[in-house]
């Protein structure tokens, strides 16, 4: 009964230690291509994600390289001084070497 045990137990540890790495490289690659076509990045013909993409008919630059353009302008709020601080306590320090 106990070597039976032992059997199945190493059985499945063997079959596990060759099939647990593939199934986790294919699960690993799978969601960073998942990930990368979320976020836009897709992989081209020579399989570099990095590579610049081809021109698009998307909307152009108005402005001169280098120029910023902001569209939006936080309020900046009014800071009210503290009435309410009194000051602070002096303590003296002295440096220890």
């Amino acid at each position: 009964m106990f070597i039976n045990f032992l059997l199945i137990t190493f059985l499945v540890a063997m079959v596990l230690r060759l099939v647990l790495p593939a199934l986790l490289r294919w699960a690993l690659s799978a969601f960073v291509k998942r990930q990368m076509r979320k976020g836009g990045l897709v992989f081209g013909p020579n399989g570099n994600p990095f590579a610049a993409p081809p021109p698009s008919g998307g909307p152009s630059h108005s402005g001169a390289n280098g120029q910023v353009r902001v569209d939006y302008v936080p309020p900046t709020a009014k800071r009210q001084p503290d009435t309410n601080f009194r000051g602070g306590e002096y303590v003296e320090f002295e440096e220890v070497k």
